[in-house]
């Protein structure tokens, strides 16, 4: 038997498979742990920076107060000097809260009357500002109450809260602003935000609302440090009436230039009809 003949030609070779195609969730990059740890690291750090940047900011508020406090002792002197000064104007405490727009939104009529009789103001800083303050008027003897001075202070209450308490207005008889009001003063208040007070009497005495303490700040902060700049400012009412007289007189120009416009068309309208009138009258003689 012949023996079996192999064949010279190599072996069909295999072709290679391609490498599987991974999948979408293998895929995705997510954050290596080294790169979270340098994450949480950078987040620690920030956080004690601005640690460190909070008590700076508590130093710079304690020095302030500290610098507030001097300084306001310094002023003392000055503020009374002037106060003396401000004695010898008359009403010129009425002629400065009518003059802050923000004061005298909250001034009727009566209100006016009463602080023609206000002869000065002092504000008086607590030893720590940031706790409270206090607001002094002092009046001539008037027709409306028997208090010489009244008081209005604003503080934090025990548990921090804005609070104040005020001196009890005694009020004369019949003179009790607070019992009745002007339907001025009334329309006025209706226009206004709830919480804010009728009048000038009333925000004196009310307590219900720590809001209101924005008059309060608004004095201390406006008038006290410079009340003779606002007693130089005009009234709101005179630069209103002003501005509105400015505006009649534009209207009343305008009227006169639009009348003197119609004079002027209705003699060209006749001159028009007086060349007409001559042509016929040419016209006829012709024929």
């Amino acid at each position: 038997m012949a023996p079996e003949r192999q064949s010279s030609l190599p072996p069909q070779m295999k072709k290679p498979r391609p490498p599987p195609v991974p999948r979408s969730e293998e895929t995705s990059t997510s954050p290596s742990p080294p790169k979270e740890k340098e994450q949480q690291e950078a987040i620690e750090h920030i956080d004690e920076v601005q640690n460190e940047i909070d008590r700076l900011k508590e130093q710079a508020n304690e020095e302030i107060l500290k610098a507030e406090q001097k300084y306001n002792k310094l002023h003392q002197p000055f503020f009374q000097k002037r106060s003396e000064l401000i004695t010898k104007i008359p009403n010129f405490g009425g002629t400065t809260f009518v003059n802050h727009p923000q004061v005298s939104a909250l001034l009727g009529e009566e209100d006016e009357e009463v602080l023609h009789y206000l002869t000065r103001v002092e504000v008086t800083e607590y030893e720590d500002i940031k706790s409270g303050y206090r607001i002094d008027f002092y009046f001539d003897e008037n027709p409306y109450f028997e208090n010489k001075v009244l008081s209005k202070e604003f503080h934090l209450n025990e548990s921090g809260d804005p609070s104040s308490k005020s001196t009890e207005i005694q009020w004369k008889s019949g003179k009790d602003l607070m019992q009745h009001s002007s339907p001025t003063q009334d329309k006025a208040s209706r226009k206004r935000r709830h919480e804010e007070p009728e009048s000038f009497s009333t925000w004196l005495t009310d307590h219900s609302d720590a809001g209101a303490g924005e008059l309060g700040e608004a004095i201390r902060d406006d008038i006290w440090p410079n009340p003779l700049q606002a007693y130089l400012v005009p009234g709101m009412d005179d630069e209103e009436g002003e501005g509105e007289e400015d505006d009649d007189e534009e209207e009343e120009g305008l009227e006169d230039t639009n009348e003197e416009g119609d004079e002027d068309e209705g003699e060209e309208d006749e001159d028009d009809d007086e060349g007409e009138e001559r042509e016929e009258d040419e016209g006829e003689d012709d024929s």
